[in-house]
């Protein structure tokens, strides 16, 4: 009966659930696909294609970069929510998450139940404001009062309602007091265009993306909506050293699993990302997409994501803005 015994508790052994150990331990053992709800080229994409040969390298599976844009990111955002909750499927989006959720009345998930955060990859150094030449303002005071003696003439453009490029505009001129028309585009490229073509005044712009035209002199750099200085533009001061305290606004890259997923999944995947994002090498090849990076823990960033989404609706709520 020992023996029969015995027999019986090994077999049950082998038939029960692996521990959480073991689940990581066999995890993954396959392609691991990264949805980007945005179009291919910006910089997720191109942050997603430096980070997957290492990436790949240190989990033992690849990483496939599917792009499915649309809505501000709303239709990449709904297909993860919706896949299996294995750990095969990322979403990959920016703050537009967050502000989703403040500028949309109804999505069709929801923004923090429906998914499990992995990480916060990186953030941005702030929303750099430029303008065409013609507009004759040479400080963000300057333009202020430019704006206040031109109530709801002066444009800004925008790659979208909620998009980085619109909230902290939104942010400065709520604090300000002032009115000026928001342009939204398709995307922060176009918005450039205009604004290098005369057609708009300004637009918030990554840095990355502002750089090259602000030392051409195509366009005029006023500003910068970061917590402090771009070291690659120590001579442009923050909204807050122009006068504006609290107009703090910086754009952030995130990853999140379908809600469900084992937490350890997203622990392993965080412990992976942190080892690739936090190496010199990556850390140079962030620096020129104007990027500093973060690699979150997976409770740290839900804190995080819960502070922007209160962010954003913050501004809203100051720049009379209604929810679509």
């Amino acid at each position: 009966m020992k023996a029969a015994g015995l027999v019986t508790l090994m077999i049950l052994a082998s038939a029960a659930p692996p521990s959480a150990a073991q689940r990581a331990e066999d995890y993954p053992t396959r392609p691991i696909r990264i949805i980007i709800p945005f179009t291919p080229g910006g910089p997720t994409d191109v942050l997603a294609r430096i980070m997957s040969p290492k990436l790949t390298e240190l989990l033992g599976a690849s990483i496939v970069v599917d792009s499915r844009p649309g809505a501000n990111g709303i239709i990449g955002t709904e297909v993860v929510a919706r896949s299996p909750k294995d750990g095969y499927t990322i979403l990959y989006t920016t703050g537009s998450h967050a502000a989703n959720a403040t500028m949309y009345r109804k999505l069709p998930y929801d923004t923090v139940h429906d998914f499990l955060p992995i990480t916060q990859l990186a953030r941005s150094y702030g929303q750099v404001l430029v303008v065409h030449p013609g507009v004759p303002a040479k400080s963000v005071k300057e333009l202020i009062a430019l704006a206040r003696s031109r109530p709801g003439r002066l444009t800004f453009g925008s790659a979208g309602v909620g998009n980085a490029t619109h909230m902290a505009g939104e942010l400065l001129f709520a604090a300000a007091n002032v009115s000026v028309l928001h342009v939204p585009y398709k995307g922060a490229g176009v918005a450039m265009n205009d604004v290098l073509a005369g057609q708009i005044d300004m637009i918030f712009v990554a840095s990355a993306q502002g750089i090259p035209f602000i030392k051409s002199g195509r366009v005029r750099a006023l500003g910068i909506s970061g917590p402090a200085r771009n070291p690659a533009l120590p001579d442009l001061p923050t909204f807050e050293e122009s006068g504006y305290p609290g107009v703090v606004f910086i754009g952030w890259h995130g990853w999140w699993f379908p809600a469900g997923v084992p937490r350890e999944r997203a622990v392993r995947i965080q412990k992976e990302v942190a080892t690739v994002l936090l190496s010199q090498e990556m850390r140079a090849r962030l620096e020129e997409l104007g990027l500093v990076p973060v690699a979150s823990p997976p409770d740290e960033f839900a804190k995080f994501v819960e502070r922007e989404i209160e962010l954003h609706a913050r501004i809203a709520k100051a720049a009379k803005m209604e929810p679509q």
